[in-house]
């Protein structure tokens, strides 16, 4: 049994991209590599600056998320070193597929060297999660509600109704959330571990960084979108969270080719040689970049342990 539940998200995951890359190929079978190349220079500095900065914002945001964690667990690390150990974990796991699992393996392999024990790493991988998934509702909540006709880009199935319903149970959830922090409500149980309420300032907290992060990595796409067609931000960002969604299902390595077809169906009205321009843009800076540094500073990392050991 041990062994099937090994290799079963590796497989839902190879999956995914196949079917999604299969999908891909009938969506892009009138666009050329020339195409998508005009649409890469296509886009002016400032936005390519634009997006970068959106980058950094949101890498700084998720770092936050670290930190959160620690002031709920009541433990003090070096900002440096957390910076640098949320910036590792999630240019891994963005990249690897399973975010939760190959970060809680980074995570407790930087922690535990600053005396964290194992469940503490538990916790603090729990409230990350937490926190990113209470942010997605909210936002997710906020633009179900303000434009309900999003979901019409996929489906045409009463959306409307459906889309304004669901947003106002995403909110709901939310003030039950907040509201349970205000009561100090009994632990919530996540598997074997016990997470407790985190306190009021916390979880204001929450909800400046969580959303900080979202609303910034939809910006390095929404910057390197042409401007024909573009249907404005907001429309960007509720595209942008059906995707990554469907991405996080998936297990998906990176997402790829589920962001992709998302994508090309949520802006179907665009220039679908500007969309895959972007979504290149959003790879650069947001995946392969850091995926680069990342490693870069876990081999600094290991080779500053193994010196440790031998003296």
């Amino acid at each position: 049994m041990k062994k099937v539940g090994r290799y079963f998200w590796p497989v839902v995951g190879l999956s995914a991209v196949a079917f999604s890359l299969w999908l891909l190929y009938g969506e892009l079978r009138g666009v050329s590599l020339d195409d998508v190349w005009d649409g890469l220079t296509a886009i002016p500095g400032r936005h390519w600056t634009a997006s970068a900065l959106c980058a950094l914002a949101a890498y700084a945001a998720l770092a936050g998320y670290d930190h959160i964690a620690l002031l709920h667990i009541g433990k003090r690390v070096s900002w440096l070193f957390v910076t640098l150990c949320s910036f590792t974990t999630y240019a891994l796991s963005h990249n690897i597929g399973g975010s939760v699992l190959s970060g809680a393996v980074v995570r407790y392999r930087a922690y535990s060297t600053r005396g964290l024990t194992g469940q503490e790493i538990g916790v603090l991988v729990a409230v990350c999660s937490i926190t990113f998934t209470l942010s997605a509702m909210l936002i997710g909540g906020v633009v179900l509600v303000l434009i309900p006709e999003i979901l019409g880009r996929f489906s045409d199935i009463g959306y409307a109704q459906f889309s304004t319903g669901t947003g106002i149970a995403l909110l709901a959830i939310i003030c039950a959330y907040v509201f349970g922090s205000w009561l100090h409500l009994r632990p919530f149980r996540l598997g074997a571990l016990q997470v407790h309420y985190p306190r009021l300032p916390i979880v204001a907290r929450q909800f400046v960084i969580g959303p900080m992060e979202i609303l910034a990595t939809a910006g390095i796409i929404y910057f390197a979108l042409p401007e024909a067609g573009n249907p404005g931000y907001l429309v960007v960002l509720g595209v942008f969270l059906v995707s990554f969604s469907l991405a996080q299902l998936s297990h998906a390595p990176g997402g790829l080719g589920v962001l992709e077809v998302v994508f090309l169906a949520g802006l179907s009205d665009m220039d679908p040689a500007g969309v895959l321009a972007a979504l290149l843009v959003y790879r650069l800076l947001f995946l392969i970049i850091p995926l680069l540094i990342g490693l870069a500073i876990v081999l600094v990392f290991e080779r500053s342990q193994f010196a440790m050991k031998r003296d």
